[in-house]
């Protein structure tokens, strides 16, 4: 297998798009369920961990004022990204930039894209970052929002029991099964991951815990709009 950033998932890029959607349950649901989460007056969003910038162009279609900042540690995620959001005619309303978040989480007076952002979102990325880095993610977050900015998380999370870790792995192979694809098929074109930065394979936190982290970080309202099996999407106001 090649080696790969964790988040990356698969060997090439170009199988990321229709890969993710082969393994992940309702994958373009969840995603639509963050865009309809911010409000409709949305101007600056910063997109973590941006990745083939699928959550990026829907948002950019979904809200013609907003403008990008996105970030992702992969150089070849961004340029993958970067040519999609140009095919689209976007160009002009999104940045890429190659950073790690977590990076960014511990030493945000590196970076030059500033604060004050309306809403922040991220989608299978965060869980890659151990719980104490969730936690300094989610506190720099709070503090780069606007007032009454948002932060929306698409992300797989710990069952809470064994039990329901069978449940969400039976949802899981159903779902695959019923795209008519060899499992076998799809996971030869996963790579294999090492640590990255300040993201590792997957570090997975129960939702309860970071509804929690999410309100100590500093957001006033927190809530869960959209949850199926082991996906959630969480997050909040401040």
């Amino acid at each position: 297998m090649s080696q790969i950033f964790p988040s990356e998932v698969f060997a090439q890029t170009a199988d990321f798009d229709s890969g993710i959607r082969q393994l992940l349950p309702r994958y373009d649901e969840m995603l639509e369920v963050i865009t309809r989460c911010l409000p409709s007056t949305t101007g600056r969003i910063l997109d973590l961990g941006c990745g083939t910038g699928e959550l990026s162009l829907k948002l950019l279609n979904r809200y013609p004022q907003a403008q990008v900042i996105a970030l992702d540690y992969s150089p070849r995620m961004l340029e993958f990204a970067q040519a999609k959001i140009t095919n689209a005619g976007y160009e002009q309303r999104w940045r890429g930039i190659e950073a790690d978040f977590g990076e960014w989480a511990n030493y945000p007076e590196k970076f030059d894209f500033g604060r004050e952002f309306d809403a922040a979102v991220s989608s299978l990325a965060i869980h890659h970052l151990e719980d104490e880095m969730k936690f300094k993610l989610f506190q720099q977050i709070a503090d780069s929002l606007t007032h009454n900015g948002c932060f929306w998380n698409a992300d797989p999370i710990l069952p809470e029991l064994p039990v329901l870790a069978e449940v969400y792995k039976t949802a899981r192979e159903e779902w695959i099964d019923q795209q008519g694809i060899e499992l076998a098929a799809v996971r030869a074109k996963v790579g294999t991951s090492d640590t990255q930065g300040y993201s590792s394979q997957d570090q997975l936190a129960t939702l309860d815990t970071q509804v929690q982290m999410l309100a100590i970080a500093g957001f006033e309202t927190v809530a869960v709009p959209w949850k199926y099996y082991g996906f959630a999407v969480f997050g909040g106001w401040v």
